[in-house]
């Protein structure tokens, strides 16, 4: 009995990662900035831009891209500002998607369709960014998945003069 159990977990482990390998091929071949890459509790977000202060902002875009199905029902009629902060880049990234994830969360229940930072100071890790977009109304915005909360799970800030990625892991 216990060989049938030890073979079953090990044919789904090889399922799943067949299908994190099929995301990354499927990937590659997306021209978007951001793309997101799902698990079992959680999804990989991988953002891209010209500078890594744009792929920061397609980061946070692509969680508030998941947080609703039909993304083109939010509109630019409101902003809100963040600020956040850090010791290293990796933990500005952390703190500025998680203050995102808290308007989002607690009033004013925000959900922006573009981010803007404002201010990027990567020798003292401080960031202030703006959101454009409105509360979060689920008789017009079709609800997508809750995000629980950022980490620092597997997460890759790559900057350098050929690119320009960050990968963040957000939990589900």
């Amino acid at each position: 009995m216990m060989k049938k159990i030890e073979v079953a977990v090990m044919v789904m482990m090889m399922m799943i990662r067949m299908m994190m390998v099929l995301a990354v091929i499927v990937q590659t071949f997306m021209e978007n900035t951001n793309t997101l890459i799902t698990q079992l509790m959680c999804s990989r977000i991988h953002a891209w831009g010209d500078s890594l202060k744009e792929a920061f902002e397609q980061a946070v875009q692509a969680m508030f891209n998941y947080m609703t199905t039909d993304f083109s029902t939010v509109e630019m009629t409101d902003e809100h500002e963040v600020e956040a902060q850090g010791e290293d880049l990796q933990s500005l990234l952390f703190h500025l998607m998680d203050e995102w994830l808290f308007a989002f969360s607690a009033e004013p229940y925000f959900i922006a369709q573009k981010i803007e930072i404002t201010e990027f100071d990567t020798e003292n890790f401080r960031i202030k960014a703006k959101g454009y977009g409105e509360e979060f109304d689920i008789s017009k915005h079709p609800q997508g998945t809750e995000v629980k909360a950022i980490t620092y799970s597997n997460m890759q800030i790559h900057d350098s003069d050929e690119k320009h990625e960050v990968f963040v892991i957000i939990d589900i």
